[in-house]
């Protein structure tokens, strides 16, 4: 049974607000990766965009790669992720506002946005814009095998029993 979405199943999953894992080679050889959450946004068939602050790590170690993965997750059953790997296309300086606005009301109801908004308005020159090209796609989509688990699952008070190979009790 094969776990992977479709490509449009993948892009409409990664269109979906989640916060994203945003991964990128270590700065020094055999130095691990850095792996961050952060907001993104992305369209299918678009870019996947992240803001950063210009000196930040992801943005010193991006500059230096010149590519990064990104992850998404659903943790609720059914589980369902899709990582994405890319060249970055663009690193520009700055931000622009509309944009900012639109990340910060993906994620945030819309008072907390604006007081976000507000309370990080010098983002708007501190920080870079992020764009990544999705060439490589990975995605597991577990409805199936949690369809399959639910219809297995007890009635409510029926006992279960353990596995024939396991101990009945403490050894």
């Amino acid at each position: 049974m094969s776990f992977s979405m479709t490509r449009a199943a993948c892009e409409r999953f990664l269109a979906g607000v989640h916060v994203g894992v945003l991964s990128v080679a270590g700065a020094e050889p055999g130095a691990a990766p850095l792996s961050v959450p952060i907001w993104y946004s992305y369209r299918p068939g678009g870019l996947v965009t992240v803001l950063t602050g210009r000196e930040s790590a992801k943005a010193r170690r991006i500059r230096a790669a010149r590519r990064f993965t990104l992850c998404a997750q659903q943790e609720e059953t059914p589980c369902r992720y899709v990582s994405v790997s890319g060249p970055v296309v663009a690193i520009e300086d700055g931000i622009d506002p509309a944009e900012r606005a639109a990340l910060a009301h993906r994620y945030l109801p819309p008072a907390g946005a604006e007081a976000y908004l507000v309370a990080t308005a010098e983002q708007l020159t501190a920080d870079v814009t992020v764009r990544m090209r999705p060439e490589r796609w990975l995605s597991a989509d577990f409805s199936a095998i949690a369809e399959q688990l639910r219809n297995a699952s007890p009635a409510a008070g029926e006992k279960v029993s353990p596995p024939p190979s396991a101990p009945a009790g403490p050894a």
